[in-house]
């Protein structure tokens, strides 16, 4: 998708101009904090580079609402070749700032630069939308968020020619200018996208647009919340960038190329977690995403406060190889590679999300909305750690505490989507981490249909795995001890539930009445993990529940789990794993077969026994058959091989998996020259031992069909069972015969 879309007008031109704009406003930006702390030396010059990344987002704040009317008003591209054309003069001078070299110049043609990024913000992403198909925006977001940071990366790299001579600062000023003349000569290229409002009133004030904008922003719960989660992704890395310049230079005494490799990092960790994020939204934002990669942001800001508390500035400036060679430098380099993969985890699908919850007629406003919050906070974060720099507040704990407020935001985050976001997080993980596979979710009961799901117990997983995949109507049958610990109560906060005790049947009077009136209950029968691997006692409770309800019975049939360090088995029961494979099997409904003349004691036994029958057809029915027996034996050695013998003769012979598997094939090869065409029937005449196991599966592995012949038959009933399978060749042993 990311090739076909990069080939395309229909996004290619925007990408292009994006890349080209933000390269500008970094350009400009990492030039004059290096100009400040570099060759002017000032003292105040980290707090002057946080305050020049203050200065390009202000103006969001300012101008987004407007932005947003004027892009919703007119056609966005004819307004994206606007703003990018204005841009020239302005970067004509920022260019004379470099020269003279003037600050305050400097300072004005960033405001500038920021100014036009505001009205140029809605532009691009309500673009986005009109352009691309909605499976498509993950990608698109991907691409800009990546277009974005690498520009971070250029302009950072091409800033630090500003710490050097004249010649290098005459460079810096051409390539502004240059920049700019590119970036409007792709803007002319977006095909045009018509306003679909084109009689909406402009209010010029900024203020009473601001607040209007900000006011339809809130009316939308869900896209207020999206645009707060966006908001934080901008902060964090505001934040980041911002403290970036006091780590490098001052606690590690870095040269300038180090903190070129400290952002050569960060961009390519965002592109890397935007495209991960791409690929694992498909048909729509894959929004699991946003709690992991706000939870991962916070640990590996944790860790790096943590490093910088513990850093001391070198003897000679660093220089980027002296940070590749040494265990605290690539330590570095580690976190901001995974913060940086966590923000783009974080804000394609958050973003995407925004876009495509936006109505049409207002999206441009929705993302200018958007843009005032994101400023806000990167603005507000900026002031913050400038006054906490100039306060000598230490570099590890403005990263501690941007760490724990990431690991807040995961809560608030979860909190906000409620269950239905829990749902997404489990299934996200239990795909990635166990390579789950659902069938059958069209067996699950609608809304307002009462059943009984019943899956089996294999692991302490089982909960949590069902409260994923279940519909959000579906209640759960707790037990009450379970119920009542600690670690679980706060889980119990995010699904209805009843507490019951399976072995009290005549205590489920609640329950009952509960799927009567159209519930759809979720409990486990056995009562119990496995211990054995196969199905345990089924408790008459459940069964008399879907009896009394008149309810019929959905099995859940989940394979896999029981092989986890989660589960009750052994090591010498089954292979363990910490990640097994999971295949959950969703049957057709099944009503329990009850004689209705059987009363009281009698019709509960009655059915708990009916609903055994369904739980072991349900194991029956979801045993893979569309595998030969030596593919299952394969199987078999992978997942369940404790590497205990598993086969023993009266001989004392013993075979493991591993000595089967290599015997048969190795018999196999050897007798397939003397046999009759693949497909065809081969007689084994062979005793009771080990042989006569390998040679069986010797058959299966070059595709003969082993006929069994019992020599205790007699000779006749031999040589019909012969004739009946149309057997020419007979294996045998000269000490048997």
């Amino acid at each position: 998708m990311f090739s076909r879309l990069m080939s395309s007008r229909r996004f290619a031109p925007l990408f292009w101009s994006q890349l080209l704009a933000a390269l500008n406003d970094n350009l400009l930006k990492n030039a004059l904090a290096m100009l400040v702390v570099y060759k002017l030396a000032m003292e105040s010059g980290p707090a002057l580079g946080t305050l020049a990344g203050a200065a390009l987002v202000l103006p969001f704040f300012l101008f987004s609402a407007l932005a947003g009317q004027l892009a919703d008003k007119f056609d966005k591209a004819k307004v994206a070749a606007r703003v990018r054309l204005i841009e020239i003069p302005i970067a004509v001078l920022a260019a004379a700032g470099f020269l003279l070299p003037s600050v305050p110049l400097l300072f004005v043609a960033l405001v500038l630069f920021g100014t036009l990024s505001a009205f140029f913000g809605p532009v691009k992403y309500g673009l986005l939308p009109s352009h691309l198909e909605i499976r498509e925006l993950p990608s698109g977001n991907a691409l800009i968020e990546g277009a974005t940071f690498i520009a971070i990366l250029i302009g950072t790299i091409g800033g630090n020619l500003a710490s050097g001579d004249q010649t290098e600062l005459i460079a810096v000023a051409c390539a502004i200018i240059g920049i700019s003349v590119l970036g409007w000569l792709s803007s002319r290229l977006i095909p045009p996208a018509p306003s679909s409002v084109p009689d909406l009133q402009i209010d010029r004030n900024i203020l009473t647009s601001t607040t209007t904008l900000l006011k339809d922003l809130h009316a939308d719960k869900r896209i207020w919340q999206g645009a707060l989660i966006t908001s934080w992704f901008w902060l964090v890395g505001a934040a980041v960038l911002a403290l970036l310049q006091n780590l490098i230079p001052q606690v590690l005494n870095g040269a300038p190329s180090v903190y070129a490799l400290a952002l050569f990092t960060f961009a390519v960790g965002v592109a890397i977690g935007s495209i991960v994020a791409a690929r694992a939204s498909t048909n729509r934002p894959n929004l699991a995403l946003v709690p992991i990669g706000a939870l991962l942001m916070g640990l590996f800001l944790l860790d790096l406060a943590w490093l910088a508390s513990a850093l001391k500035p070198a003897p000679e400036p660093l220089t980027a190889m002296g940070v590749l060679t040494s265990i605290d430098g690539l330590h570095m380099l580690v976190d901001l590679a995974g913060i940086a993969i966590a923000g783009g985890l974080y804000i394609v699908p958050s973003f995407a999300a925004v876009q495509a919850w936006s109505p049409v007629e207002r999206r441009s406003r929705v993302i200018a909305g958007c843009n005032v919050l994101s400023a806000a906070f990167m603005t507000l974060v900026g002031l913050a750690i400038a006054a906490l720099q100039y306060e000598k507040a230490s570099v590890s704990l403005l990263f501690a505490g941007l760490g724990i407020a990431n690991i807040v935001v995961v809560a608030l985050v979860l909190r906000a989507w409620g269950a239905e976001g829990v749902k997404d997080v489990g299934v996200f993980l239990f795909k990635t981490f166990f390579g789950l596979e659902v069938k059958g979710f069209e067996n699950l009961p609608k809304p307002g249909e009462k059943a009984i799901i019943a899956p089996n117990h294999v692991s302490f997983l089982d909960a949590p795995l069902m409260h994923s995949l279940m519909p959000s109507h579906a209640a759960y049958a707790v037990d009450t001890m379970i119920s009542k610990a600690w670690w679980v109560k706060p889980f119990l906060k995010l699904a209805q539930f009843y507490t019951i005790d399976p072995t009290r049947p005549l205590g489920m009077r609640h329950l009952i009445q509960a799927v009567k009136d159209g519930a759809s209950l979720v409990i486990f029968p056995e009562g119990r993990l496995t211990v054995t691997g196969g199905l345990m006692k089924v408790y008459d409770g459940t069964a008399m529940i879907a009896d009394k309800a008149d309810a019929p019975v959905i099995p859940v049939r989940i394979d896999g789990l029981e092989r986890s360090h989660f589960g009750y088995l052994s090591k010498f029961q089954t292979k363990k794993a910490w990640f097994p494979k999971i295949t959950v099997t969703i049957l057709p409904p099944a009503r329990l077969k009850v004689d209705p003349a059987l009363r009281g004691k009698a019709r509960r036994q009655a059915a708990g026994a009916a609903l055994q029958d369904i739980m072991t057809d349900s194991a029956v029915l979801t045993t893979p058959i569309d595998q030969t027996l030596f593919e299952a034996l394969i199987l078999a050695h992978k997942t369940r091989d404790t590497g205990k013998p598993v086969i023993e003769d009266p001989l004392g012979t013993k075979l493991t998996y591993k000595k089967l598997i290599v015997g048969a094939q190795v018999l196999g090869a050897k007798i397939a020259p003397m046999l009759s065409p693949p497909a065809s029937a081969v007689g084994v005449l062979l005793p009771n031992s080990a042989g006569v196991a390998v040679t069986f599966f010797a058959l299966q592995t070059i595709g003969r069909v082993p006929a069994m012949l019992n020599f205790s038959g007699g000779t006749a009933n031999v040589l019909s069972a012969c004739k009946a399978a149309n057997v020419s060749v007979v294996l045998t042993s000269r000490v048997f015969v």
